[in-house]
Formats: structure tokens, C-alpha cells, sequence
């Protein structure tokens, strides 16, 4: 299987590359025991990637993964409120 990267313009392949990083970040992020302290970053890069996310897939008309990544959204940003945004329970 051959990936030509000629039929792409540079803001697919930047806005493809920026998923990519962060996505591979985030999902590392949740994952880590050790470092407990890191987990509650992954949410923050979780929601930087999502504009980038609803932007190729609503120019690429994929509906289903653009609805898919409103739902990412509203999970990230659970994670953000949870970790960031709440308190001691409060806002």
C-alpha cells in the first residue's frame, strides 16, 4: 500500500499532524499510574485537539465522525471541569 502525501494540501497535513500529536499525548496522559499527577493533563490536550478534529471532519463531510467528535468534546471537557475547574466539589 502506497501514502502519497501529494494529494493533500498543507493545512490537511498540519491539521491531520496536530490531531496526531495530541491525540498520542492525550491518550498517553490517561493511562499513566506512576505519574497520577500527569493524568489530569490529558484532558487539556484532549480539548486542543477536538477543534482541529471538527474542522477535518466537517470539511471532509464525514457526519458521522464530526458527531463523534462533539461527543469527545463534551468528555473532554468533563475532564477538564473535573480537574480543573472543580474546587473541593465546587465550582
Amino acid at each position: 500500500m502506497e501514502f502519497d502525501l501529494s494529494r493533500y494540501d498543507l493545512t490537511e497535513i498540519i491539521v491531520q499532524s496536530i490531531i496526531m500529536f495530541t491525540g498520542i499525548i492525550a491518550i498517553y496522559l490517561t493511562q499513566q499510574e506512576k505519574r497520577k499527577d500527569w493524568k489530569k493533563y490529558a484532558c487539556i490536550f484532549g480539548l486542543i485537539s477536538q477543534p482541529f478534529f471538527l474542522y477535518t471532519t466537517y470539511v471532509n463531510n464525514q457526519l458521522g465522525m464530526f458527531i463523534l467528535s462533539i461527543m469527545y468534546t463534551y468528555v473532554w471537557y468533563i475532564g477538564f471541569k473535573n480537574n480543573w475547574l472543580m474546587m473541593n466539589g465546587k465550582y
